[in-house]
């Protein structure tokens, strides 16, 4: 398997296994061109929020919707409010009628529970080569 970049990704979820399964999802390689670095996984926003702010490497936020107390789409909206060119997110969802909801965040992709790692591997691939493309211009959606 080819691969020109690595990514590292953030997953929030206060459900230890949602973010096993999407840790088990994703593998090691999103696609043939993009590998995985490193997940870092966020039981509860606050944490989430430190490690922002402490300015380490994010390519892309996979959030959890229905964690609970905070959302990951109000999560969502918060970092695409506060992060000067925050990464893309993802967020998974209860059902597809969410749709407006992911929206309202500001979230670039969104897939739905129960998680299917072809689909949610497919979405991570078609947002980080978006999110590529993108910071080629002034509006980039890319932190280092």
């Amino acid at each position: 398997m080819k691969t020109d970049r690595s990514v590292n990704i953030a997953v929030y979820s206060d459900d230890s296994t949602v973010r096993a399964s999407i840790r088990s999802a994703l593998g090691k390689a999103i696609s043939e061109d993009i590998s995985i670095k490193e997940i870092i996984d966020f039981a509860t926003a606050s944490a989430l929020r430190l490690y922002v702010d402490s300015k380490k490497r994010v390519d892309l936020f996979i959030l959890d919707g229905e964690a609970v107390p905070e959302g990951g789409m109000g999560v969502a909206r918060q970092l695409k409010d506060e992060v000067f060119n925050c990464p893309p997110v993802l967020l998974i969802t209860g059902r597809a009628d969410d749709n407006w909801l992911a929206t309202w965040s500001r979230a670039e992709g969104m897939v739905t529970h129960p998680i299917d790692p072809f689909n949610l591997a497919k979405k991570c691939a078609a947002i980080l080569n978006a999110a590529q493309v993108n910071s080629a211009n002034p509006a980039n959606t890319t932190v280092s």
